[in-house]
This record gives C-alpha cells, structure tokens and sequence, in this order.
C-alpha cells in the first residue's frame, strides 16, 4: 500500500488566474521556477525561449498559455499577480522585449514562446501531456535547459523528478492517516468525525503557524464570493473570438424576479453563480482552482448559494471546504483531474463529485452518504471528453460547470434518499476514471481536435 495522501488543502484550493489551471497558472509557476533555477545556478544568459508541447500547444493560444509563460519569467505569482499587467505582456514585451533579470537583463520576445506542432514532437515520448520546455541562450550557445510538466490544478513538477526540489519539505506523518476512501470514512467513523474534520486535523499537524489553514480558507471563501460578484456585475461577449455572451446577470436577474420557477430557484441561483465564475475565468480574471479553472465555478457556486441560504457559520464553510477537499485529493492521487490526461471527467467529473460530497454533509448526511454522493456524481460523468472549441475555455466549459451544480444536487440528494445502497465505490469509480482516461483518444483530451471543438474550425 502507497504512504498516507498528503496533497494540502490549500494546495488544491488555489487562487489564480483564468482561464485555466493546467494551461495558466502551472505554466506561469513553472516558469517562475526556471527563472529561480537559472538565478540561483548562476546561468550566465542573455536570452530565454521557450516551446510549448501536447495539450499545452494545440490549445496554448486560447488558454493564454503564452502569456502566463511571459508573467512568470517576470517572477509574478498567479496569487499575487495584478491582472491587468499580465494582460498587457505580450504588448508591452512586443515593445521592449527585455525581463529584469537579476543585476541585469535577458530578452524575451513573445514570439519566442512557440506552440509546437504535433508533427514537430509526435516521436518524442511526452513526460505529460502538459510539457513546457525552456532554453537559456548566451549569443549563439545554449546554456541551459528544462523541462516542466504542468499536471492539472496548478501543480507543476519538473520532468524526470518524482518531487520537484521546490517543492515543500514533505509534512510529518498525519495524525489520521487515509490512503484512499475506504480508510478515510473508517477513521471518520471510527473518531465520530466527518471527512473533512479528518482532513482539517491533518492539515493542524502541518501547519506552519498555528491558524494558517484556516486563515488560508478564509482567503479562498473571500475569493468565491469576489469572483462571483465581479461576474454578475459584468454583460457583453467575452474576449477570444467565439462571441459568447455573459449570461451570469440575465440568469440571477430571471430568479429574483421570479420567472424560475420556485422550487428550482436555489439550484438556478447557484447557476448563475457558477457563469459568474466561469465567465470570469474565460476572461482571465482571478478564480480559485476548485480543483480546476475550467471547473472552477461548481464548488463555489453549489456552496456559497447554500451558505447564504442556510447561514452558515465560518466552522461550517471550513468543514465543508475540507470534505470536498477530500475527495478531490482522492482523485488527484488515484487518478487525475487534468483534462489533458483524462478528459473532462477529471475537472468537471471532479469538482461535481466535490461538491456533491460537501453539500450531502451540510445536508445531515452521513459519512457512507457522502461518500455515495461523490461515487454518483463522478459515475455520471465517466468519459466526458474535454473539447473547448477554439481552445478557449468558453464552450462547452461554462454551461458544463452549471450543469455540473445540477448534478451535484442531485447526486447530493440521491444519496441522501435513496432506499438502495451504492452498488460501487468512490473508490473503484476513481480507478475507472483513471482507466477511462488511459483509453480515451489523445483528440479528445484538451487538444481542440475532436468532439465539440471540431464542430466550429477556425477556418
């Protein structure tokens, strides 16, 4: 059996920006790694250049993978960056191609980030879908080089490294030490605890200084309700080409007028709130990955809908967060939420079966029914291909995060109700989802070459 899953809480709940985790904010950390490897080796360069291979260069464009690239060679951060000047690199670089670098300068042109085509590396073995390779030159001499992977959710690890060297120190072993969801609801039942108080104590044994998770979920909660207020306050077509309005504020206005019918208005308020989300993360604003951008608006909106309804306490928001947190670690350590590695079933299937857990908790449910309502909800999302049309995280993204809201209530409530007991466990359906993705065709994982994306070519 593998060690006790330490994926951190606040790891997978990050804050960034649009429109995409794997796509975005792994590639700006990876970047701002090499820029820290090359100044702490000492690199003598004058000039940086960087491919972009796999899903990274078939969508790259649309997701802003260039751009990200360029802010995080300036050494910003996706939590701290300002949005509107990473918006504006590839102007502002077009203009004056220069990074402060140290005690000095290299040139960084954004035509010297290239998307590879796939017949330039399709012989080469990909250490993941999601590879990024940079150069550092001195005149005519290559000096240095490195290879990143970003694995979904703004995780990132160099290749050929189980554990990139900058990575934090491995925590100590958990008090309440689960591998998978068999021994997380034994040791929940067992201590008369929930998932995520399972997941809350751990993460006290690792803290830094004593509150830092929980002024770090303070931190993410804040960021939910921002992101979703930004969205419903905005109308227009988002930026990319594809004319896709903004919905978010038509959605909200239609339920407090009441034109939805009532019994259907906290599932559609909780749409809108995940277009608010969504739709802000098209547009390359600030989201938390949840555990994805591209899902990054099923958790909030399923949660913040029913915090405001409900009222809900800031010990209650915590634990919720947690227990959807735990089952994204599960998925992440069994499986995989990067649509490049196994299509959308690992974002949305994901962040569904997140919430769905999170809200059968906060309803009354039991530890054997949470777990149930995060198998149904991935079970009804098993081999959902990830297609954005035009590489852009608009279509079928936006509408697939809001019918995601749907299936968690229902997954949520199924559990809750159901006379029959679940046949399969979270456990097995994450294998499957593995599995499934290991099958499923390379055009159907985030490279825009099959399913809905072919349906509108660019040309």
């Amino acid at each position: 059996m593998s060690g006790p899953i330490t994926v951190r809480l606040l790891d997978l709940f990050r804050i960034g920006l649009g429109p995409s985790s794997s796509h975005t904010v792994g590639p700006m950390r990876a970047a701002g790694r090499f820029r820290a490897s090359c100044l702490r080796r000492g690199v003598r360069m004058d000039r940086v250049t960087v491919h972009l291979k796999g899903s990274l260069s078939a969508t790259g464009l649309g997701h802003g993978t260039h751009t990200a690239v360029l802010a995080g060679l300036h050494g910003w951060e996706p939590e701290t960056c300002d949005v509107d000047d990473v918006q504006n690199l590839p102007v502002t670089l077009g203009l004056d191609p220069l990074i402060a670098w140290g005690d000095g300068h290299v040139r960084m042109h954004p035509d010297d980030v290239s998307f590879l085509r796939y017949h330039e590396y399709k012989h080469e073995d990909l250490p993941h879908p999601n590879t990024i390779v940079f150069y550092a030159h001195q005149g005519d001499a290559l000096v240095h080089r490195e290879t990143w992977c970003s694995l979904g959710g703004g995780f990132v690890r160099r290749a050929g490294e189980t554990e990139s060297k900058f990575d934090k120190e491995r925590p100590a072993p958990p008090p309440y030490p689960f591998h998978d969801t068999q021994s997380l609801v034994a040791i929940a039942i067992a201590n008369d605890m929930t998932l995520g108080g399972i997941v809350l104590a751990n993460e006290a044994a690792w803290e830094p200084t004593s509150g830092a998770t929980a002024r770090g979920l303070d931190a993410v909660w804040a960021a939910f309700k921002n992101c979703i207020s930004r969205g419903l306050e905005r109308e227009g077509d988002l930026p990319g080409g594809l004319f896709v309005k903004r919905r978010a504020r038509e959605l909200l206005s239609r339920v407090e007028n009441g034109i939805v019918e009532r019994g259907y208005a906290p599932v559609a308020r909780a749409q809108a709130y995940a277009f608010a989300v969504n739709e802000e993360n098209a547009a390359g604003g600030r989201v938390v990955t949840a555990p994805t951008n591209g899902a990054a608006g099923i958790v909030p909106a399923v949660l913040v809908e029913f915090a405001e309804r409900q009222k809900l306490t800031r010990d209650k928001i915590h634990g919720a967060l947690a227990t959807a947190g735990a089952v994204g670690m599960l998925v992440k350590t069994h499986a995989s939420i990067s649509g490049a590695e196994v299509g959308c079933q690992g974002e949305v299937g994901t962040a569904t079966a997140m919430a769905a857990a999170a809200l059968c908790e906060l309803m009354g449910g039991t530890c054997r029914q949470v777990e149930n309502a995060a198998e149904i909800a991935i079970e009804h999302n098993l081999g959902l291909t990830c297609d954005p049309i035009k590489g852009l995280v608009q279509a079928p993204c936006i509408e697939r995060n809001a019918m995601g809201v749907a299936k968690a209530w229902s997954a949520a409530q199924l559990s809750l109700h159901s006379v029959v007991s679940n046949v399969v466990s979270l456990d097995r359906v994450i294998k499957v989802m593995k599995r499934t993705g290991d099958d499923m065709r390379r055009e159907y994982k985030e490279t825009s070459e099959g399913g809905l994306a072919v349906s509108l070519p660019e040309c």
